[in-house]
């Protein structure tokens, strides 16, 4: 009996079998570091977790960095969807402080992504031309917040970034209490509140 796949439709069910592959061993690698922390997500550690050999994941990302650096992106897709949709849900109000509180939120409700996007070292670009579209595609939500704003608009969406990073780490690290975070929101939207 002769075989019906093609061999196009092998090449698809290998790439569809890889892509599968890699999203388990990003979703391993996040479930480690959300329960035990980022030093526990090792190569050996994933291989024992999902049974891929550690040549699998090697071949997949080259490295224990790759897999954070594929986590990292992943995350900043994320957040970069989370920050579009507050900023395209305000009817009337301020879509500023919409997109504040989403940042905030997205921050503490995924501590160990936000760290591997924020703290960790890795060589993923910032500001680059090899900077990848999920990164772009993060920060484009916070200039889309500053268009007036003319040769102004990264450096202001840079210092606005800044701004909720700081806050997110110091309230993260027990520095800045909950209780007052809508009002270091509201504070920080006055900031940066420009008149169109």
């Amino acid at each position: 009996m002769a075989s019906t796949l093609t061999p196009n439709r092998i090449a698809v069910r290998k790439l569809r079998d890889k892509q599968a592959r890699r999203a388990q061993i990003i979703s391993a690698a996040r479930r480690i570091a959300e329960l035990e922390g980022w030093s526990n997500v090792t190569v050996r550690r994933l291989s024992d977790e999902i049974s891929y050999s550690q040549p699998v994941l090697y071949a997949h990302f080259g490295s224990r960095e790759g897999i954070l650096a594929a986590v990292a992106i992943e995350g900043f897709q994320e957040m970069g969807v989370a920050l579009e949709k507050a900023r395209k849900r305000v009817k009337r109000g301020n879509t500023v402080e919409s997109v504040a509180a989403a940042y905030l939120e997205f921050a503490a409700s995924s501590p160990a992504l936000y760290e591997v996007m924020f703290s960790l070292s890795l060589s993923v670009p910032f500001d680059d031309a090899a900077t990848p579209p999920e990164l772009r595609f993060a920060f484009s939500q916070l200039l889309e917040l500053f268009p007036g704003q003319s040769s102004k608009s990264e450096v202001i969406s840079e210092l606005f970034w800044a701004s909720l990073h700081g806050i997110a780490e110091l309230t993260r690290t027990k520095r800045f209490p909950r209780i007052r975070q809508k009002e270091r929101v509201r504070a920080l939207v006055e900031l940066f509140t420009f008149p169109r």
